[in-house]
């Protein structure tokens, strides 16, 4: 059975005929330096988002390290 990939459905979507060139016909777009421009474009903006993630995490264990320090320097002043 034929894996059908939700960008495929998009194209189906946004042109039936550029879909059925393509993949009954076999036919390549012509704009293939954009698409895979689009695609780099795609994989950076992913890797950003789970970077942006991991640091959210980060920011928020150190928030609450801090908070725990300055509970316990007012807690037992030394």
């Amino acid at each position: 059975m034929r894996v059908i990939r939700a960008s495929e459905i998009g194209e189906y979507v946004f042109c039936r005929r550029a879909w059925w060139l393509r993949h009954v016909r076999g036919l390549r777009s012509a704009n293939v330096r954009e698409l895979a421009g689009g695609t780099a474009a795609h994989a950076r903006h992913g890797w950003l988002v789970q970077a942006s993630a991991a640091l959210r995490v980060a920011a928020l264990i150190l928030f609450l390290a801090a908070l725990l320090f300055f509970a316990v320097s007012f807690l037992f002043p030394s």
